[in-house]
């Protein structure tokens, strides 16, 4: 495995021309930026690379090495020498149902040496845990994230071998001799008294104990409130669901003033047990690292080249501020210099979770998913 990385930018344009990587398998692009919505953005990008899988989204600020940016395009480029890789496309149109696309999706990328599928989906018009919930039992591990739009939420891209369009899923199957591992660590805690969901449907809610959610969740954060649905970032939920002990973490996406609810990143279950949660710095860039760890207790070798698809949440990188590329610098420390590594902020993480490993949404955490290919270069 090789790697070749560079960026975008309105002031000098393509850091790149790609030469020597023009046998590129997978090309990676991720975005803040209003040109990867364009034509013109894959187009240069199938021009240096002409016979790659180029699969990326628009993010809520990009991740190259240890470099967090916005405004720009951030490209990997990868050759492979003993895996190959394979996208399929699923549009939402009006007949979407998620549960026959997710089945079509996984067919479409069927095979024997199919080792895992990294998905990549529009982040604003997706429930999160009905994509995840999807992939339950299908015979293949699954990670990835939802695109993101900055701290806008608006209208979120994919690029999937194709100019870049909203309202689609792209997964990218690895087959092969290659080692795939995902991580996913939080860093937050639980504060305040349990409250149980008394009225939800999937990823809305609208009562808690019985009182309509907005108002309730508007005094916990007191002048913070006036910042909705932003500031909600801050101060995800915890859920809890009866019967299983597992904790998912939930992050406010919208509020409805009308309907006095919340709208989050994930279903939240009528019947639930939930708390706000909080966290410190520390806390945060110290779960980075403990993803990293975690993907490196599963390498095949620590010191083969590898490459590092890292997806944290945008509510993280509110948290930390100028702090945010630690968290960065964590993962690349622990990794090391070895691994390449590229990623998003996003709306939603998707990650293997629990002992079936089953894939579900996350908010709020740090998702890594490494690549090392198992015949030595």
């Amino acid at each position: 495995m090789e790697t070749l990385q560079f960026r975008w930018t309105a002031s000098q344009g393509w850091g790149s021309d790609g030469k020597g990587f023009e046998d590129a398998a997978l090309v990676l692009a991720f975005a803040d930026a209003p040109y990867f919505q364009t034509p013109d953005c894959y187009n240069e990008l199938r021009h240096r690379f002409p016979t790659a899988c180029i699969v990326g989204c628009s993010s809520s600020g990009s991740v190259l090495g240890t470099t967090l940016s916005d405004g720009d395009v951030v490209v990997t480029a990868v050759r492979l020498r003993h895996s190959s890789v394979r996208l399929s496309v699923i549009d939402l149109d009006d007949a979407f149902d998620i549960e026959t696309s997710t089945r079509m999706l996984v067919s479409a990328l069927h095979g024997d040496d199919l080792r895992h599928v990294l998905l990549l989906s529009d982040g604003q018009k997706v429930n999160g845990s009905a994509l995840a919930a999807g992939f339950w039992n299908q015979g293949v591990t699954v990670s990835g994230g939802l695109a993101g739009d900055g701290t806008r939420f608006g209208t979120t891209w994919i690029m999937a071998d194709a100019p870049a369009r909203s309202g689609c899923i792209a997964g990218l199957g690895l087959y092969g001799d290659i080692s795939v591992r995902s991580t996913c660590f939080a860093g937050w805690q639980e504060f305040g008294p349990e409250r149980h969901v008394t009225k939800s449907i999937d990823n809305l809610v609208y009562e808690i104990d019985g009182q309509p959610a907005l108002p309730l969740y508007k005094k916990y954060l007191g002048d913070l409130a006036a910042d909705l649905p932003s500031s909600g970032l801050r101060f995800p939920l915890s859920v809890k669901l009866p019967n299983d002990d597992s904790l998912l973490i939930r992050t406010l996406l919208g509020i409805d003033e009308a309907e006095q609810s919340l709208r989050f990143a994930g279903d939240v279950p009528e019947g639930c047990v939930c708390r706000l949660m909080r966290t410190q710095l520390d806390d945060l860039i110290d779960s980075a690292g403990q993803a990293a760890q975690a993907a490196l207790s599963h390498a095949p070798s620590d010191d083969a080249p590898g490459l590092c698809v890292l997806v944290s949440c945008v509510g993280r990188r509110l948290v930390l501020g100028q702090l945010a590329e630690e968290e960065l610098e964590a993962v690349q420390e622990t990794l090391g210099k070895q691994v390449t590594v590229t990623g998003f902020y996003s709306y939603g993480e998707l990650a293997p979770h629990g002992a079936l490993m089953q894939c579900q949404l996350h908010n709020q955490t740090m998702t890594l998913t490494t690549l090392r290919e198992l015949t030595s270069e």
